[in-house]
């Protein structure tokens, strides 16, 4: 088996395809043409979001993001932690909190996109030896 995306739930696909493009340098890989479904490329899996409506179409119970109270993130490394906070700042992302060097050595931060969800941006983990 194989890990294939994760699908976001979202109000506007669009503007927030839109938003990663800008906060974080992805490349949109597809829109439908109802604007309900997208996704984003993002190297071995796709990073999707689909409409907030459309999931109620479909008989779900979507709830919205909240970076406050997260129940999950999506991170994205990065050589260069500080820049990449920077860029998804100007884009319009919240920060959350700030670059921070962790114990294990990797440097973290967090930001929340214009949907409320926990992005970390952080530096790759180093292979351990056992690995």
């Amino acid at each position: 088996m194989q890990f294939g995306y994760t699908i976001l739930y979202v109000e506007d696909v669009p503007g927030t395809l839109d938003f990663y493009e800008a906060a974080f340098g992805l490349t949109r890989r597809f829109l439908h043409e109802s604007g309900d479904f997208g996704e984003l490329d993002t190297g071995a899996t796709a990073l999707a979001f689909s409409s907030l409506r459309l999931m109620r179409e479909l008989g779900k119970n979507p709830q919205r993001a909240c970076a406050d109270a997260p129940s999950f993130e999506i991170a994205f490394t990065t050589a260069d932690v500080a820049a990449a906070v920077r860029r998804a700042v100007d884009a319009g992302a919240r920060l959350v909190q700030a670059p921070e060097r962790m114990p294990w050595g990797q440097t973290v931060a967090y930001v929340a996109d214009l949907n409320g969800v926990l992005v970390e941006l952080c530096t790759p983990m180093a292979p351990t030896a056992a690995a």
